[in-house]
C-alpha cells in the first residue's frame, strides 16, 4: 500500500519518536522530520528502520475509518427551539431528538446577530459581528475580511476534503436558491447549489404581500416527494458525498445547509398533516407590555406593520406552516444521519447541528427575527461526539455560536491562526473567582444584549442613552416585564451594565492573526423581487 503525503508525514514522525534513543543520538535534528547531518551508515540504518515503521503504520480501511476525525456540519435557517428535545410538546422532530439523546444539547445557545448574513459570517469565522464588520446581509466576506481563515478553510489547509451543499454563507432565500449566493470560494474544495420544486413553484406560494417571500410571512403545502424539494436535494447530495468519503482515505469536512424553515414555509403536504391547524397555539401578548420598552425595542417588534396583529386564523396557518417546515428539515437530517451510520463513518465523525438564529412566532406580537429577545437569539445547538456516544448530556450554561470554531478545530486537533474569542465547549469551563458567570452576547443594530443563566440585560445606544431592558428568567421566562427601572433590581442592574459595557468594548477588538478588516464593506445590490405569477406557457409547435 502506498502512503499519501499526510500519512507519510505522520509515520515519519512516529518513526523518529519511537526510534531507539541510542541510535537517534547520532543525529543532529532541527525538527522531528528534518535531519541536518547523519553519518552514511547511520542514515542507511535509519532508512531501513523508518521503512519498517512506515509499512507497519499503513492503515487498513477499517483502521483508517477509526483513526480519521471527520466533521459533518448541519445548519438550518431561521430555526428556533421548537423541537421535542428542547421541551416542545407539539413538535414532531424525532431525528433531532435522537441526535440530542446521543450527544450534547446546549439548552442556552445564542447567536451573535439575529440576521442570517452577519450570524453566519460570525460563526464561520469565530468572530463577533463588531469584529467582522458584517452587520448586514449581502456583504461579501472577502470584501470585509480579505485574509481571514474561516472554519472550513482551516480544515482545507490541513488536507481535509471540504464540501458545501446548500446554504452555509448567506443566500437571499428564496431569491438565490440554485446559485452560489454570497458564498466564500476559498472555504471549499467542492460546492453544490440544488434547486427543487419549491423554487419552481413559487407562483403557488401564499404571501401576506403579493410577490414577496423571503422577508414576508408566506407558505405553501406542496405536492410531490420530499426529495424533489431543495432541502430534500441537499440531503440527497450530502448522502452521495458520504458514500464517496466512505471509500476514500482523505478526511472530510462536509457542511450541509438547509433553506427551511426560513420563509417561505414550504414543505410537502404530509408534513402539514402532522400539525393540524386547529392545534396550533397562538401566543398571548398584551400591548401594555410595550409601555416599559425603550423605543428601539418597540421598533424591532413593531417595525413591519404588515405582520402585526395577525388574524387568529392566519396566525394558526403561519405556525402550522413553520412547524411543517421544521418537521421536513428534521426528516432530511434523519436521512443524512442514517447514511452516516450505514457508511460506517458514524464512529469517527463529529456531528454538529445548529441554526443561524431564532424566530418569533407571535411572541411579543412579532413574526420574524431581528430582535434582542430570547426567541430571536436562542438557537438549537447539538454536538454528537463519537468519542462519547449516547451521552444524553445537556448543558444549561449559556454558550455562543462563536464557540463553534474553536470547538470543532480542537476536536480535530487543529489550531486556528488567530486567538479567537470563543471557547471549546467540549472541555469543562475553566473559571476563576474574578471571572464573570457564563453568558452569551448578541448584537442588533444600535443595541447589544447579555444573557446569563438567570437574567437578560439589553442596552440601546452607545452607552445606553436610548434605554435599557432587564428580565429575570426565573420569574419571567417570556421577557414581558422590563425591570430596568425597578428599585429592587438596582444592584443587579449596575453589575450587569458594567459587564455588558465592557463586552461592548472588548468585542470590537480584532484578534491578532485575523488580518485586514474593511469596516467600509458595503452590501451588494439587492436582487429584484420575484413576481408571483404562473410560468409562461410553452408555445404550440
Amino acid at each position: 500500500m502506498f502512503l499519501d503525503g499526510c500519512q507519510a508525514r505522520i509515520c515519519w514522525r512516529r518513526t523518529w519518536e519511537e526510534f531507539p534513543k541510542s541510535i537517534a543520538s547520532s543525529f543532529i535534528v532541527l525538527e522531528p522530520d528534518i535531519v541536518r547531518f547523519a553519518p552514511q551508515s547511520a542514515w542507511r540504518l535509519l532508512s531501513v528502520v523508518a521503512l519498517g515503521f512506515m509499512v507497519s503504520c499503513a492503515p487498513s480501511e477499517k483502521e483508517h475509518l477509526n483513526a480519521t476525525r471527520n466533521v459533518l456540519l448541519l445548519v438550518a435557517d431561521d430555526l428556533n427551539c421548537m423541537l421535542g428535545c428542547y421541551g416542545d410538546s407539539l413538535a414532531s422532530t424525532p431525528n433531532l431528538d435522537a441526535l440530542a439523546s446521543e450527544g450534547i444539547r446546549f439548552d442556552q445557545a445564542h447567536c451573535q446577530y439575529p440576521l442570517c448574513g452577519p450570524s453566519r459570517t460570525s460563526f464561520l469565522t469565530g468572530l463577533y459581528p463588531s469584529q467582522t464588520g458584517v452587520r448586514e446581509n449581502r456583504v461579501m466576506l472577502r470584501d470585509a475580511m480579505p485574509e481571514v481563515v474561516t472554519l472550513p478553510q482551516l480544515f482545507r489547509q490541513h488536507g481535509y476534503h471540504v464540501t458545501r451543499v446548500g446554504k452555509l454563507f448567506h443566500y437571499d432565500n428564496p431569491g438565490e436558491i440554485g446559485t452560489s449566493g454570497q458564498d466564500d470560494n476559498p472555504s471549499w474544495d467542492e460546492t453544490y447549489n440544488p434547486s427543487g420544486r419549491d423554487k419552481r413553484e413559487e407562483h403557488l406560494i401564499h404571501s401576506l404581500v403579493e410577490g414577496k417571500f423571503g422577508g414576508t410571512l408566506s407558505w405553501l403545502s406542496s405536492e410531490g416527494l420530499g426529495e424533489e424539494h431543495t432541502d430534500g436535494m441537499v440531503a440527497s447530495l450530502t448522502i452521495e458525498k458520504l458514500r464517496v468519503h466512505a471509500q476514500s482515505q482523505q478526511p472530510f469536512f462536509l457542511a450541509a445547509g438547509f433553506f427551511r424553515p426560513h420563509t417561505p414555509f414550504v414543505a410537502p403536504s404530509s408534513f402539514f398533516d402532522m400539525h393540524p391547524k386547529g392545534d396550533m397555539v397562538v401566543p398571548d401578548y398584551a400591548d401594555s407590555s410595550l409601555l416599559k420598552l425603550p423605543s428601539p425595542a418597540k421598533r424591532s417588534i413593531r417595525g413591519n406593520r404588515v405582520q402585526v396583529d395577525l388574524a387568529h386564523d392566519t396566525a394558526q396557518m403561519v405556525i402550522q406552516a413553520y412547524r411543517a417546515s421544521v418537521s421536513f428539515v428534521d426528516a432530511q437530517v434523519g436521512r443524512v444521519l442514517r447514511a452516516l451510520k450505514e457508511t460506517g463513518l458514524e464512529d469517527n465523525t463529529l456531528v454538529v447541528f445548529l441554526s443561524d438564529h431564532g424566530y418569533h412566532l407571535g411572541e411579543h406580537g412579532h413574526w420574524q427575527k431581528q430582535t434582542l429577545f430570547e426567541e430571536a437569539t436562542r438557537v438549537p445547538f447539538i454536538l454528537r461526539n463519537p468519542d462519547e456516544l449516547n451521552s444524553h448530556a445537556a448543558e444549561f450554561a449559556p454558550v455562543e455560536l462563536v464557540d463553534l470554531y474553536p470547538t470543532v478545530a480542537a476536536w480535530a486537533g487543529l489550531v486556528p491562526p488567530a486567538q479567537l474569542p470563543g471557547r471549546n465547549v467540549l472541555r469543562p469551563r475553566e473559571t476563576t473567582k474574578d471571572q464573570v458567570s457564563p453568558s452569551a452576547y448578541t448584537e442588533w443594530r444600535r443595541g447589544s444584549s447579555l444573557r446569563t443563566a438567570r437574567h437578560r440585560i439589553t442596552r440601546w445606544g452607545n452607552e445606553g442613552e436610548l434605554g435599557w431592558e432587564l428580565y429575570d428568567h426565573q420569574a419571567d421566562p417570556s421577557e414581558l416585564d422590563n425591570l430596568a427601572d425597578h428599585p429592587d433590581m438596582r444592584s443587579t442592574m449596575d453589575s450587569l451594565q458594567q459587564v455588558l459595557l465592557q463586552m461592548d468594548s472588548s468585542h470590537k477588538v480584532v484578534p491578532d492573526g485575523v488580518g485586514r478588516v474593511n469596516p467600509l464593506a458595503m452590501p451588494l445590490p439587492r436582487v429584484a423581487p420575484l413576481l408571483k405569477r404562473p410560468p409562461l406557457e410553452s408555445p404550440e409547435p
